[in-house]
C-alpha cells in the first residue's frame, strides 16, 4: 500500500496569513464592532437662544403635565398609542419615573436650522450664553447624559460662521483640558467626503490649539442631502464619510425634511416612512453596520398640542413612527418638544417590554445549551443580548427580572452583547 502523503497545512496557513494580513489590518480597523458605550433614545434639538441651565428637568414637568392633562388612565393612554393593554400600567409607571428623573437623554443646542440666521454679534451671544448654561445644568446635576451642538454647515455660504460657533463654544466648555462626558457635535447637511475630513481637520486643530487630549472631538454626520447617499460616482458616499472620520464618528442621523425637500417631494408627503426615507435609511445602514457608528432616525414634525383630540392623534404618529423605526433597527431618532417624550418614552419601553420573554428564553437556551425549538447562531445571541442590554439602558426593563428571565447577569449580557470595555 502506498504511504499517505500528510499536506502541511500549517506551511498553507502561514502564506495565507501574509496574504491576507493588510486586509486583516483593515477589516479591524475599518469594523470594529459596535461601541461599548450606552446609546440614547433620542436627541432633543433646541435653538440656542430658547436653551437654559433647566431645560431639561423643566421639559420633565412639562412632559409629566401633558400627560397629565391628556392621558386620561393607563389602559386609556396605551390605547391612544397603540400599546398592549397588558403593559399599559407598567409602562405608564416607568414612563412617568423616566420623565421625574431623566427625561432627556441626548440634548442638542441647535445653532442651524433651528436657531436660523443671525447677525455675528447676535450669534456670538447665544453660543456663550448656552456654553455657561450647560456648564451651570453640569455642576447642578441637571443636564443630560449626553449633549453637544449642532453648528452651521461646511457648505461655502454658512462655513465661516459655522467654524466660528464651533471653536468658541468648545473653547467655552472646555474646563481643565476635558470636554463634558458624552459631548458630541453635529456636522449637518454634508454633501462630500472633503468635508468630512474638512471636520477632522477642525478636530484636530481645536484640541492642539485648546489643550484637548488627541481624539477628545467627536461628530455625527448628519445625512440630510441625496449627495450624500448617492455619490456623482454612483458610489454611496456615506459609507466614505464614514471611514474618512478617522474615527471620530460616532453616529448618522437622518434629516427627515432637508433630505425629503432635497429630493422634491412635497411638503404634504415629507415623512419618516416616504420610499425616499427609508431608501436612504437602508444605505446608512448598511454603511455603518460593524464601523461602531450609530444610526439615528429624524423627527416628526407634528406636535403634540392643541386640544385632546389633536394631542392624541400626534401621540398615536409619534407612537407608531417610534415603533416603527425601532423594528427596522433605527434605536434613536429626534423630538422637538417636551410632550413628545411621553409617547417617545412609551413606544421604546413597549417595544423592549414586549420582546423581553422571546429574547429571554432564547438567550437562556443558547447559553445553557437546552433543547429548543430555535437553533440560534452567535451573532443571533449576540443580537438578542444588545436588544436586552439597549432595554436595561434607558430604563425599559431592570437588571433583576433580566437575570431572573436569563440566569445572565448585567456583566455577562455586556460579554454576550460585545458592550463589555
Amino acid at each position: 500500500m502506498t504511504a499517505r502523503t500528510t499536506f502541511d497545512a500549517t506551511a498553507l496557513t502561514d502564506e495565507i496569513d501574509v496574504h491576507l494580513a493588510q486586509a486583516d489590518a483593515l477589516l479591524a480597523k475599518g469594523f470594529p464592532g459596535e461601541r461599548a458605550e450606552r446609546q440614547p433614545v433620542h436627541t432633543v434639538y433646541v435653538p440656542a437662544d430658547r436653551y437654559d441651565a433647566d431645560l431639561v428637568p423643566r421639559w420633565g414637568k412639562e412632559a409629566l403635565a401633558a400627560m397629565d392633562e391628556h392621558a386620561g388612565s393607563a389602559a386609556e393612554y396605551a390605547a391612544v398609542l397603540g400599546l398592549p393593554v397588558h403593559l399599559a400600567d407598567e409602562v405608564v409607571t416607568r414612563v412617568r419615573a423616566k420623565l421625574a428623573s431623566e427625561p432627556v437623554e441626548d440634548l442638542r443646542i441647535d445653532l442651524e436650522d433651528g436657531y436660523g440666521a443671525r447677525d455675528d454679534d447676535e450669534e456670538d451671544g447665544a453660543v456663550d450664553e448656552a456654553a455657561a448654561a450647560l456648564l451651570a445644568s453640569l455642576d447642578a446635576g441637571d443636564a443630560a447624559p449626553f449633549t453637544g451642538i449642532r453648528f452651521k454647515s461646511f457648505e461655502a455660504p454658512t462655513r465661516a460662521r459655522g467654524v466660528r460657533s464651533l471653536a468658541r463654544f468648545i473653547e467655552a466648555v472646555t474646563v481643565d483640558g476635558r470636554l463634558p462626558d458624552g459631548f458630541v457635535v453635529t456636522l449637518p447637511k454634508v454633501t462630500s467626503v472633503d468635508q468630512v475630513e474638512a471636520m477632522v481637520l477642525a478636530c484636530e486643530r481645536l484640541e492642539s490649539g485648546l489643550g484637548l487630549r488627541s481624539g477628545a472631538m467627536s461628530f455625527e454626520i448628519q445625512v440630510e442631502t441625496p449627495q450624500s447617499i448617492l455619490g456623482p460616482d454612483g458610489t454611496a458616499l456615506v459609507a466614505r464619510m464614514v471611514h474618512s472620520a478617522a474615527g471620530r464618528c460616532t453616529g448618522l442621523h437622518y434629516g427627515t425634511y432637508d433630505y425629503s425637500a432635497s429630493c422634491g417631494i412635497a411638503a404634504a408627503y415629507q415623512s419618516m416612512e416616504h420610499p425616499a426615507a427609508d431608501h436612504a435609511k437602508a444605505v446608512m445602514q448598511v454603511a455603518a453596520a460593524g464601523t461602531g457608528v450609530r444610526l439615528s432616525d429624524g423627527s416628526t414634525n407634528v406636535l403634540p398640542v392643541g386640544d385632546r383630540d389633536r394631542v392624541h392623534a400626534a401621540w398615536a404618529l409619534h407612537a407608531r413612527l417610534v415603533r416603527r423605526s425601532l423594528e427596522r433597527g433605527y434605536y434613536q431618532g429626534w423630538d422637538l418638544h417636551p410632550a413628545q417624550l411621553p409617547s417617545r418614552y412609551a413606544a421604546t419601553y413597549a417595544f423592549y417590554r414586549e420582546g423581553l420573554p422571546a429574547a429571554a428564553e432564547r438567550l437562556r437556551n443558547y447559553v445553557g445549551s437546552l433543547e429548543s425549538g430555535v437553533m440560534d447562531e452567535p451573532a443571533t445571541a449576540r443580537a438578542l443580548a444588545d436588544f436586552v442590554v439597549r432595554g436595561l439602558d434607558c430604563g425599559a426593563v431592570d437588571a433583576d427580572e433580566v437575570e431572573a428571565l436569563t440566569g445572565i447577569d448585567r456583566a455577562r449580557m455586556d460579554v454576550l452583547a460585545r458592550r463589555a470595555k
